[in-house]
């Protein structure tokens, strides 16, 4: 089963290229290699993944290729994760006139607190509800 590996500290100007001839020279035969790249700037973002052919191994991959440098940055080599479905951002919180979250006291804030600050009576406790 193919394997697929977390390249960390990439240095900006690898391409996708470099890095696939760095897993030739190693001998780690890859189905696809990937450094992600920002939308807006095209800039590298100093990580990528690494597809490993179905004949590869995985733990040898990592052992080879994690702390090799590459145009003097040790590159951090890991078992890619899937992405959790419950950490996906599209950017947000410091976008548009009124950004949110910050601090609970701003004025476009939104803090854990916030409105508890505001309430002016204390809350009632259970018994005194019924």
């Amino acid at each position: 089963m193919p394997g697929k590996l977390f390249v960390g500290n990439v240095p900006f100007t690898v391409s996708d290229v470099d890095l696939s001839e760095l897993c030739a020279s190693l001998n780690i035969e890859t189905e696809s290699v990937k450094i992600m790249r920002d939308m807006d700037t095209g800039k590298s973002r100093g990580f990528g993944f690494i597809e490993l052919s179905a004949d590869a191994d995985m733990a040898l991959a990592i052992k080879d290729l994690n702390g090799k440098a590459l145009e003097g940055r040790p590159l951090v080599v890991n078992e890619a994760r899937p992405p959790s479905p419950g950490r996906r951002s599209f950017g947000g919180g410091r976008m548009g006139p009124h950004p949110g979250g910050g601090r609970s006291d701003g004025p476009y804030g939104g803090g854990r607190n916030s409105r508890r600050k505001e309430r002016s009576r204390p809350r009632r406790k259970a018994q005194e509800l019924y």
